[in-house]
């Protein structure tokens, strides 16, 4: 819809927010008293407002289902896991205020508007009208704008990635309870658009799922979750031999890449293991050298890191990114970083592409007829700031939902006659819009909505 993407435009290209784009503040002792999407209008034991809180005017709106909102402010949602006050969060807030006003303009330009919003790479997440969020019964609010399909997809190009897991008697443990949680955190980050497989080692090579040795699928809901119940059939035992791995990954990314089938862009092997006894330099000139069209993400497991220095170098020479991850707790926002190096040669190139998602539905918004079918238009946002334009910094996505039954009103049913019919599929067979189309849902109550 041409209103969407031009709202879109407007708030990438604002005056006022390019100008605090170019100058970023980046003072890591700089405070700044924001409203927290879950924390507004509440107070503490005495009747004081909460740090972060604050008075928040919200009042029923017709428009978006009666929900309380606030049509002149938005709200900053942090996950859980993060700390809101953290000074990248903080800095990124306060720059960001300026899309307040762009959000209003482009609400009072074109009413069909519904949510518009803001993810940022470091992951707090600005909700235009303001809306209050509640956690779960854990207290817990595990929203991440960076694991959703309009940022993936804005953000990064498609990539064919194959991801390879160490299962050697080493992992035994903790360690590979984190690396299969590290796995399923990479999973999160694949869109429809992208292609994997998995792949576990010692001196054999186990793919996770059988049927689908030496090939690549699409990086769907359905298989994602199904490699996922796969993984917890992992276990640790022999001796880790790495150059089997590697030299299978390369002739499968090969191989498939040949076929023209997958993405046909990015090709990345995630490299999930507690260590590396050589740097595999031999494997690495025959398969991906002098071009290196396949980059390298090791995931060190584990506190030790003797053998740190082996996948440094072998992230370093193959255009990757090296990651240590010692808890748990470590697990997510380590395995975002690789989305930062993919996300490079769009942004050096100044690809401000807008992408569709497929249709969702909109929980928060049921009008009592059926639930409401929605789709995001998304436009990534770069760093434009002279010292940095060249490596390639992205900052984050704004998208906005656009409801199906918009689509609809463009269609010009005059020339379709009586008995015809307009649908929209999108580049990955998903129906966008049908007249047959009825979803059959399980709608599980979320904070804000199903993205």
């Amino acid at each position: 819809q041409e209103g969407s993407v031009q709202a879109e435009e407007r708030s990438v290209n604002s005056a006022a927010f390019r100008r605090n784009i170019k100058h970023v503040w980046d003072d890591p002792g700089f405070q700044y008293e924001y409203f927290n999407a879950v924390l507004i209008n509440e107070v503490d034991e005495v009747g004081n407002s909460v740090e972060l809180g604050g008075e928040f005017i919200l009042q029923p709106n017709d428009h978006f289902n009666n929900l309380s909102v606030n049509l002149s402010l938005s709200v900053v949602q942090v996950p859980t896991n993060m700390y809101n006050k953290d000074s990248a969060i903080v800095n990124g807030v306060y720059w960001s205020e300026a899309l307040n006003k762009v959000f209003v303009d482009n609400f009072e330009r074109d009413p069909s508007l519904i949510w518009q919003y803001y993810g940022s790479a470091k992951g707090f997440f600005r909700q235009y009208p303001g809306i209050k969020w509640k956690p779960d019964e854990h207290g817990v609010i595990a929203f991440d704008c960076r694991n959703r399909k309009w940022y993936i997809q804005a953000a990064t190009s498609p990539k064919n990635v194959l991801i390879l897991v160490d299962v050697s008697g080493s992992m035994k443990g903790l360690r590979l309870t984190i690396a299969r949680q590290t796995v399923s955190s990479i999973l999160d980050t694949l869109g429809d658009d992208d292609f994997f497989n998995i792949i576990a080692y010692n001196e054999e090579l186990h793919y996770v799922e059988p049927c689908l040795n030496g090939t690549l699928v699409q990086a769907d809901v359905t298989n994602k979750d199904h490699f996922r119940e796969h993984l917890n059939k992992l276990f640790a035992k022999g001796i880790g031999m790495l150059d089997i791995a590697l030299t299978e990954a390369f002739n499968l990314l090969g191989d498939f890449n040949e076929t023209g089938r997958g993405s046909e862009c990015s090709q990345a092997i995630m490299l999930v293991t507690d260590g590396a006894v050589d740097t595999y330099d031999a494997i690495f000139a025959k398969y991906n050298w002098p071009e290196r069209k396949v980059r390298i993400f090791p995931y060190l497991i584990g506190r030790e890191s003797a053998f740190a220095d082996n996948l440094k170098w072998m992230a370093c020479a193959n255009k990757g990114y090296f990651t240590q991850i010692s808890t748990l707790a470590d697990v997510q926002e380590n395995v975002m970083e690789y989305l930062h190096v993919l996300s490079r040669p769009k942004v050096i190139d100044r690809e401000h592409d807008t992408v569709w998602t497929e249709a969702y539905i909109d929980s928060t918004l049921d009008d009592g007829r059926g639930t409401v079918l929605m789709t995001t238009v998304a436009m990534p946002v770069f760093s434009t700031k002279n010292e940095t334009r060249n490596r390639g910094i992205l900052l984050g996505v704004v998208g906005t939902d656009v409801p199906v039954s918009e689509l609809l009103k463009i269609i010009p049913k005059y020339k379709l006659g009586i008995h015809g019919y307009a649908f929209a599929i999108t580049n990955n067979g998903y129906i966008l819009t049908h007249p047959d189309l009825r979803p059959i849902v399980s709608i599980t109550p979320a904070p804000f909505r199903c993205l």
